[in-house]
């Protein structure tokens, strides 16, 4: 997901990439960073007891790792990963609260979009990884192998027993769309449980904000970044924000440029020169929304937001040289 670029109270402090100015930094504004699911966490907290702030954010850090360790497709040991290397074996497997909590909203969010969104995209992940990295195309018969390993309705959820069954062998799921929303929301929950509620979390990218810094109306997130300061500037609380798009994340092979993004159903990188941010009640849906919403387009995208009242999106369009603007508002 891309780096938001964070304003906040006016000249006097200005946040970049999540990072605090040199100058003009008040005493009870405290950021803290951790390295945690491949990318950069960071805390921003308006309180004045730095000890305290320090402890809880500790504590928040602590339960994004624990949550790495049950959703991560890196780690070889994560309870995601053992469930994909058994995957085809008959039987269903137990599984723990915060794994079920996350297939089961991915799962919701595939039917939603019939596919668009789907986690078992994992093999495709896999060969584009390494397409990135020595800027070639997958195999004709490598991306066909993995095609065939790939799709939402190879997942079974057991909703009365918390279990589920991977049908087909050599399935791998990918939560890198939707995880570090989740840890997002824990994290805050655990700030708010200690009496911590204006807060400001950057998940890789993913931004979730609790309460309002004291004597301010929101925080303040520029959607534009370096490349488009005319973009709008929002006063945001207790919401989530998250961008996805290939106008900066991308890779060009034979002249013809790739986005990170995978659509499930042709197996390939996204070749549309656009850029979504979803703002949504949840860092998790807010994560999710915004990497489904890039593979829909435009048009399912206005579609599939006629349900959702509480989810605003920003679609940007780049034709050459020009880059447009959409607003699109859940519920119209």
């Amino acid at each position: 997901m891309k780096t938001f670029f964070i304003f906040w109270l006016a000249n006097l402090l200005i946040i970049l990439n999540v990072g605090l100015a040199k100058k003009g930094v008040e005493n009870r504004y405290h950021k803290f960073s951790e390295t945690c699911m491949g990318t950069e966490f960071s805390m921003i907290i308006d309180e004045d007891d730095l000890a305290f702030s320090k402890r809880v954010a500790q504590e928040a850090f602590k339960e994004a790792f624990r949550l790495d360790n049950i959703l991560s497709d890196y780690i070889s040991e994560s309870e995601l990963s053992k469930l994909s290397q058994n995957s085809g074996y008959q039987g269903f497997t137990a599984i723990s609260d915060d794994l079920f909590n996350v297939l089961a909203k991915a799962q919701t969010l595939s039917i939603a979009t019939k596919g668009s969104f789907d986690i078992t995209i994992g093999p495709l992940t896999r060969l584009w990884r390494i397409a990135r990295f020595k800027g070639i195309l997958p195999q004709g018969d490598k991306l066909s192998s993995a095609q065939k390993r790939v799709g939402y309705k190879n997942i079974l959820l057991d909703h009365s027993k918390q279990e589920v069954k991977l049908l087909k062998k050599g399935m791998a799921l990918d939560l890198g769309g939707i995880a570090k929303g989740y840890a997002a929301d824990q994290m805050l929950k655990i700030c708010k449980f200690n009496n911590l509620p204006r807060v400001l979390i950057d998940a890789g990218g993913d931004i979730l904000v609790g309460e309002a810094p004291r004597n301010k109306k929101g925080w303040l997130v520029e959607i534009g970044g370096r490349k488009h300061p005319d973009l709008p500037i929002l006063t945001l609380s207790n919401i989530a924000i998250a961008t996805s798009g290939d106008i900066e994340q991308s890779v060009t092979i034979n002249k013809k440029t790739y986005s990170h993004l995978i659509d499930p159903k042709t197996g390939l990188g996204l070749t549309s020169l656009a850029q979504i941010t979803i703002i949504a009640p949840s860092a998790m849906e807010a994560d999710s929304l915004a990497s489904a919403c890039l593979v829909l387009g435009m048009d399912e995208t206005k579609n599939l937001l006629q349900s959702k009242t509480e989810v605003t999106a920003y679609y940007l369009n780049q034709t050459n040289n020009n880059i447009i603007l959409h607003q699109i508002v859940g519920g119209h």
